[in-house]
């Protein structure tokens, strides 16, 4: 019988494509074809992982001068608006039947202004998170704080006792409800700033290594290049180690500064806005409590019923003050910023004048005179001199002066900080992708020689 046929054994596709590779790497065009392919995969790499994790810090670094940071500033605004009417309020009450009208504006102002930052923090918030919680409880508060000050107010003309009452109530549902309300807003907001701050600060560790690996690649394939041919540079892959190289520096230096700068917004802007933003406040309570000590007259006591509740409030509000103010100056003398420094001083001289204004104005309430009393807390007519409310006045002036300076230091070092972000990735990608063609091309000149 004839002897059978052997029949081909079938090969699948990977064994077809590891034969081949193995059959070009035992050649020196097959594995300088390998090399090539390499080289040009890993300045690829490179260059998009550089452009991805640049981009996402750009993207929060940007987040920390558009987004976050104005919401945590309008949040601090609610919080010192809704304050600052509080105290309006309560102001305009003393003054009697007829309000003085620059009091009256300025509660108005206050409430619109708490209104408006309220929508838009609502319009940049999803209404789902702890911040849109707190937003909602705010606007569903405000109008009823609002109606119980018109009901204070309404009695107050008529000469009413109740009036006081209905102040009383306003101011408890505004130290209960809304400020704490927004004092959580502010936190979460404030969370939000250093989640960002942190995101654009973090090291491209993973960019940087794959460029250290790269660069490590092309000087092994130059130097092989050299033993194997005695000839000292290929021009292809020369240029794509300076393109590498350009990427990794650009990437390093860029990043640095960026650090750089966000470390200084930080701490040359948002810490003392924050510590500000809560000195401010303290005031604006503080000076609420101390004109309700007048309206209620010892009416509403501590929970021991030993102390007068509203005094208290405002001695414990005094006290945070100091200390809040005390933080500023200190951070303005670490950054040696006299122009911070200088309306910091004036607010604790302001607040060494109130707190001996209105001992001598507790003096004279306890010794029974009232009318003189009231004077000295709220002034006469429409003049504030020599009262508690011009110290008041001072103290928030200098404030609002020292927020104003910290809040352009932070603006201008944050934009520095992003802007040293700007254009790397672009920029890397470019870079990238001629250097991978130049490391082509340098094999391929090498390749040529075989031909």
């Amino acid at each position: 019988m004839p002897a059978p046929v052997p029949v081909p054994s079938q090969r699948s596709g990977r064994e077809v494509v590891t034969d081949r590779l193995r059959a070009a790497a035992t050649t020196e065009p097959g594995r300088l074809q390998i090399i090539g392919a390499v080289l040009a995969l890993l300045v690829v790499a490179f260059g998009a992982v550089t452009a991805f994790e640049i981009s996402d810090r750009a993207a929060s670094a940007d987040d920390v001068v558009r987004r976050s940071q104005p919401l945590s500033a309008d949040a601090a605004n609610i919080y010192r608006s809704l304050a600052d009417a509080d105290a309006a309020a309560a102001s305009g009450f003393l003054a009697g039947p007829q309000e003085p009208r620059a009091v009256h504006d300025q509660y108005v102002a206050d409430i619109e202004e708490a209104s408006r930052l309220l929508v838009k923090a609502a319009a940049n918030t999803d209404a789902s998170t702890k911040s849109g919680h707190e937003i909602t409880t705010l606007n569903e508060e405000l109008p009823r704080y609002t109606g119980l000050i018109e009901r204070a107010r309404a009695s107050n003309r008529q000469g009413l006792p109740l009036g006081g009452a209905y102040l009383r109530y306003a101011n408890q549902k505004m130290a209960n409800d809304m400020l704490p309300a927004a004092e959580r807003l502010y936190t979460a907001e404030t969370g939000r700033l250093g989640q960002d701050y942190d995101s654009a600060r973090t090291w491209p560790f993973f960019s940087l290594g794959i460029g250290v690996i790269a660069l490590a690649v092309l000087f092994w394939a130059q130097r092989r290049n050299f033993r194997r041919t005695n000839r000292v540079l290929n021009h292809g892959l020369l240029a794509a180690t300076a393109a590498s190289v350009v990427v990794l520096l650009w990437l390093a230096v860029g990043h640095s500064v960026a650090r750089s700068d966000l470390a200084d917004a930080n701490t040359r802007g948002q810490q003392s806005l924050d510590v500000l933003n809560r000195a401010r406040i303290d005031s604006l309570k503080a000076r609420a409590n101390e004109n309700l000590t007048v309206v209620a007259r010892g009416a509403v006591l501590t929970a021991d019923g030993k102390n007068d509740k509203y005094e208290t409030d405002y001695s414990t509000g005094m006290k945070a003050l100091v200390e809040e103010l005390g933080k500023a100056a200190k951070l303005a003398e670490d950054t040696d910023d006299t122009a911070g420094s200088e309306p910091v001083a004036k607010a604790i001289d302001g607040v060494t004048e109130w707190q001996s204004r209105h001992r001598t104005a507790r003096k004279t309430d306890d010794s029974g005179d009232y009318d003189t009393a009231l004077k000295q807390i709220i002034g006469s007519g429409d003049s504030t001199k020599d009262s508690t409310g011009e110290s008041f006045n001072r103290v928030d002036k200098a404030l609002r002066q020292a927020l104003a300076h910290e809040q352009d230091e932070f603006t201008r070092a944050a934009e520095d900080g992003r802007g040293a972000l700007g254009g790397l990735p672009i920029g890397a990608a470019a870079l990238a992708v001629l250097g991978a063609v130049a490391a082509i091309v340098g094999v391929n000149r090498r390749l040529s020689e075989f031909r």
